[in-house]
């Protein structure tokens, strides 16, 4: 089976980090978001993948040879990005007749994917949200989607589309999407795979759906350091050093170099990071990074970035107030 992961977006939410990597390269809990998504799928059976490139693409397309050396890639460009839907309409020459798994490439998920793969029917991924405008929803009935509307004004249901997406008929999402292109038809000035999907289930194709409640964003530095804190409290991985207090769950790599100082909670640590004479909390340190004598909380240090900051005694009195800028 083929995933279809497009990935070509800039990331402006996640400026400055994005301006030198792909967001989808950004680490959390420990490994790239890519690599979440491509571990996942590889367990799961699938065997090859269609990626769609666009912002910086030559760096993610070298890393996924480089750690994925035999997994079977295809990689397309968008060079212009006009929706989602557009983007899988690129790559419609790598779609064959058999079923596909469309995966959105910001986000990481924990669901069972082995009974959806099995399904007589395609089943794309939903969840419940406060704030369904936000996303595609899906509106069912007896257990089938009969409505599908991009990012509504006035929602009916709160059941969202959450960016996994299996296909049973491809070649009649590739007709749906050349109807699009073809007749022009946008909404909110993009070709949009919900629409597709929506002409689909006019065309009588029959659609279920499935909840994926270990659903994590990774469009935002907030919502990346929540990922990274959901994810190390289902898996930490850490190791004793001397010198160090580690406060799990904390994601700490091997090459990782530490010394005097108190790591975690909630805090990755990649690789080739050094770390000395500094508190780092609910925070993710990037490959190559320095930190000296900082303290950090809620913090994202990119690749490569080096930190130093200075500790400060005072001796203050009543009623006192002081701000260290």
């Amino acid at each position: 089976m083929r995933a279809i992961i497009p990935v070509a977006g800039v990331g402006s939410r996640l400026r400055p980090h994005t301006y030198a990597i792909p967001k989808v390269l950004l680490n959390v809990a420990g490994k790239p978001i890519l690599h979440h998504i491509m571990d996942r799928i590889i367990g799961d059976g699938i065997t090859e993948a269609t990626i769609i490139i666009g912002h910086m693409g030559d760096m993610i397309r070298e890393n996924l040879a480089k750690s994925y050396p035999n997994f079977k890639f295809d990689f397309v460009e968008q060079e212009e990005r006009h929706g989602l839907g557009h983007a899988i309409y690129l790559a419609k020459h790598t779609i064959a007749g058999e079923p596909i798994l469309i995966i959105l490439g910001d986000t990481i998920f924990d669901v069972d994917l082995a009974p959806v793969l099995k399904s007589s029917v395609s089943s794309l991924g939903v969840k419940t949200v406060d704030n369904p405008r936000r996303f595609g929803v899906a509106e069912t009935s007896n257990g089938h989607i009969t409505r599908l509307i991009e990012k509504p004004e006035h929602p009916t249901t709160n059941l969202a589309v959450v960016g996994l997406y299996y296909i049973r008929d491809p070649k009649l999402l590739v007709s749906c999407l050349d109807e699009l292109v073809q007749k022009d038809i946008r909404t909110k000035g993009e070709y949009q795979l919900t629409d597709a999907l929506q002409l689909m289930i006019d065309r009588g194709e029959r659609m279920s759906t499935f909840m994926v409640e270990g659903w994590f964003d990774c469009g935002k530095p907030e919502t990346l350091l929540s990922t990274n804190r959901a994810l190390l409290e289902k898996k930490s991985t850490s190791r004793a050093i001397a010198g160090v207090v580690i406060n799990e769950p904390v994601y700490i790599a091997p090459t990782a170099k530490l010394s005097n100082c108190v790591i975690g909670p909630f805090t990755t640590v990649a690789d080739n990071t050094a770390i000395s004479e500094s508190v780092v909390r609910n925070s993710i340190i990037s490959e190559d990074a320095q930190v000296h004598k900082a303290l950090l909380d809620n913090s994202i240090v990119g690749n490569g970035s080096i930190v130093r900051g200075s500790y400060k005694r005072v001796n203050v009195g009543g009623s006192s107030e002081i701000d260290f800028y």
